[in-house]
This record gives C-alpha cells, structure tokens and sequence, in this order.
C-alpha cells in the first residue's frame, strides 16, 4: 500500500497542523512538495518560507505542472477537505495515486519503535512531553505533533538514524487505526466527533480496536476509568495512571502549588520519587506529564534525566499560552474546542487568578459538534464572569439548519452574550473593562492573538 519514494508530493489541507508536519518531513527528504489550503495563515505562510509551493485557489489550475505528473505524484489529502473540492475532484479523476494522512503516518512508522498517544483531550501535550523528555536524554527519535512546539518551534522533530516514532494517534475518521504501535497512550474517552461516530459505544469500540492493534510485547498506558470503559484482549500488557491515586502504576502524589509551578512525588510501582515540577498551568497537565513520564521511564529514561527535563519543558503554542500578563490585563489564548477542555480551562484560570473577572472569547467549532454537545458547552463557558462568542467555524462541514452561535448563545445562562465576527471583535472588547481575557477554540480564531495583543500593548 503507498508509494512514498515518488519525487512530487502535493498535500490537500496542507495548512492543518498534521498535514504541514507531513509536508516538512517530506520537504527534508528532499522532495517536491506542494499543496492547498483555504486560508492563508501564519503557518501556511511559514511553509512557503521553508520552501513549500502553497496556493489558497481552490481551482485544478493552480496546481504546479510538475505535480500533475501522474506517475511521478503522490497526492496525500485529510478528510477534512470536503469531496466536492475542485483540486481533491481533479487528482481523483485523473487516477493519481491518493492517500489518507493517517496511511501515510502508518507507512512512515514501518520500521520503527512507534509512541502512539491518543484520546480525547490531552494528547497533543501529552506527545510534545514525551518528544522533548526522549530528545533531551539523547534518544534518536522523529516527532509527528499535533502542534507547534514551543520549546522547538515546529510540529516535526526529525533524527537522522532515529529509530523512535512519536506520533498523535487521532481518532477523528478513526484515522488511528492505520498505527499498529509498540507503545500506546489513551488519555480520555468523552464523546466527540459523533459525526464520525455513531454514538459513544461505537467510539468506545473504536478505541479498544485501536489497542488491540499495540504489537505483540507492546504496552497500553491509560487512566483506570478509561480502563474500565474499554474491552481489551487479554493478552494486552496494560499499565496505569493518574493523579493522586497509588493504586496505579504511575502516580503525582503529594501535590503542592509554590511559584506559579506544581511540584509532585512520583510513584513507579512501589516506588515513590520525589522532586518533580511542572510548570503548566492545570492538574490535568499534571496528569499528562505523569503519562509522558511514564512512558520516557518504560524507554529506560533515568529519574534525574526527567526531573531535569520536565522542569524546563515549555509546552505547546495555543495550549494555554500566556501572551499579556501585568497587574491590568492578562491574555491567555487556548485550543479548547470541547466542553471538558473548556471546563478544565477555566478552572486553572481561576485557580491561577483568583478574584479575578474572566471574560472569555468562544469561536464554536464545526456544526455537529456545536449541536450534540450544546448543553455541555453552555454549561462549561456559563462559568466566565463575561462570554463574548465568535460566528461558528465551520470547518469541514456544510450548515445545518438553526445551529449557529447564537444557538448557542441564548442556551448559556447569561443575560447578555453577543455574538460577532472576528472583523467587529476589537470594536466590541473596547466598550468592556477587560481584566482576564481568554481566546477559545480550534477555527482561525488564533488570527486574533496579534489584533489583542496590538490593542491591550
């Protein structure tokens, strides 16, 4: 299956974060690469500087000549990009080979020890960590995340002679089932993506497929109540994590707040270690370090090596990123697009800034979404002092009827939500008194951080 030795690669959705991670890799084994996106963004932008030939025209024509080269192109696509786009119709009528990113994700990772980290939430932390605790203790590793690193500034790491593979595991079109990993993560199980799946039982099935999937030897490392979700083979070699619990194998115990950082024993089997801290705003980035150490500690990682290194890890860009902090105004910019994440936001800004108001800036992501979870989101983005929301980003999807932002505005419990366009947002955060100012979600809402940041300076 796949041909990845082809001169020419051409990515449709090459703007996406795993998409351009492709696009990079491929451009350093030397290859022609091009592709499309909608939107001109920073990162489209910065894939042109490194080399990439990106068009925003959806029209056949805006296609380099040499990549409709039929036996000479790959066409890799997302499933994101709708059938009906006019560059993904012409590469299907013109027979070129086309392949899914997660397919060649899986071809990549032939032949290498492969890191698979999956789940809801979580996992786009959860393999930047892990990444940067192999790296620092000198393993040879590549790196596919689902987001810009910042203490590496880029979304690939790649090693020569690397025999490691760290990689995001999506369950989104169950695009996780083309891994057959050595080592898996599976954070969270909450419903999403119910435009994809059935309903939570068909999800849940779909995760316990994707670890029946861990090669023969290989280690499952998951959350006892994701465990007890999960219908696993037998011959799964499973270990467990979590907060403040010793009944698992892995454990932060003895938690305390001291300079804005956590700091945590860690417990390996019977074990307990003392001296670790995180500085990620949250306990659920706790936890993930936790799942991060856990596995750098299975690969034979010594203590004093991930103690040092989980200090100086920086995060990822758009996972609670600071970007103004005085005694005026603070600006914390955030992908959260699901309920949970919303919650567990909001929850590390209060603990973070107590007393302080909260206004949070919502831009709703996909219909479906919007529509199956409504409630919960109301609930979730209720717990701001101020909600502003943005027009729905739609981004695969075509509209359905009656479901949009304000929907979802007048569910919220609160007397006054307005909703408007990225255009008039500025307009409207000058008639509020801003004290602690959240950006929220996974659209092109992030077009918005240089435009506040300009405002509040």
């Amino acid at each position: 299956m796949g041909n990845l030795d082809k001169k020419n690669i051409y990515l449709i959705g090459v703007g996406g974060i795993g998409m351009s991670a492709l696009a990079r890799y491929f451009l350093k084994l030397g290859k022609e690469v091009a592709g499309y996106d909608r939107a001109t963004t920073v990162l489209t932008k910065r894939l042109q500087a490194e080399g990439v030939r990106v068009t925003d025209f959806d029209e056949a024509d805006s296609i380099p000549f040499p990549h409709r080269e039929k036996e000479n192109t790959l066409v890799i696509y997302t499933p994101a990009i709708p059938k009906d786009n006019s560059i993904r119709q012409y590469f299907e009528e013109e027979g070129f080979e086309m392949l899914k990113r997660a397919e060649v994700l899986g071809l990549i990772s032939k032949g290498l020890k492969t890191i698979a980290i999956s789940g809801t939430h979580g996992k786009t932390t959860i393999s930047a960590m892990v990444s940067y605790l192999l790296e620092r203790s000198e393993m040879k590793i590549n790196a596919f995340l689902g987001g810009i690193s910042s203490d590496y500034g880029t979304n690939l790491i790649l090693n020569e002679g690397a025999d490691l593979m760290v990689t995001e595991a999506d369950e989104f079109d169950r695009s996780f089932l083309q891994l057959n990993p050595d080592m898996a993560v599976i954070s969270s199980v909450d419903a999403d993506h119910l435009d994809i799946y059935e309903d939570e039982k068909d999800l849940l099935n779909t995760y316990s497929q994707f670890a029946a999937q861990i090669n023969k030897g290989g280690l499952l490392l998951t959350k006892p109540v994701v465990l007890e979700k999960l219908d696993l083979p037998n011959e799964i070699n499973v270990k467990t994590y979590g907060l403040n619990d010793p009944s698992t194998d892995y454990a932060a115990l003895n938690l305390k707040v001291e300079n804005a950082r956590y700091h945590f024993d860690l417990k390996i089997g019977e074990q307990n270690y003392s001296g670790f801290s995180c500085g990620l705003p949250g306990l659920h980035n706790v936890e993930n370090a936790v799942a991060a150490l856990a596995i750098a500690n299975q690969l034979g990682v010594s203590i004093d090596q991930l103690k040092e290194s989980l200090k100086e890890f920086r995060g990822v860009k758009r996972r609670f990123d600071v970007h103004l902090q005085s005694e005026e105004i603070v600006y914390i910019d955030d992908y959260a697009h699901h309920p949970e994440e919303i919650k567990m936001l909001l929850k590390s800004v209060r603990e973070l800034y107590p007393g302080r108001k909260i206004t949070s800036i919502f831009q709703p992501h996909l219909y479906s979404r919007t529509r199956d979870l409504g409630d919960e989101f109301a609930a979730a983005l209720g717990e701001s002092d101020e909600l502003i929301l943005l027009e729905l980003y739609p981004a695969r999807e075509k509209p359905i009827e009656d479901i949009d932002s304000r929907w979802l505005s007048r569910k919220v419990n609160k007397e006054n939500v307005p909703v408007c366009q990225k255009s008039q947002l500025i307009n409207v955060l000058k008639e509020r008194e801003i004290d602690v100012l959240l950006t929220i979600g996974a659209g092109d809402i992030d077009q918005m951080i240089e435009p506040i940041i300009d405002f509040y300076s």
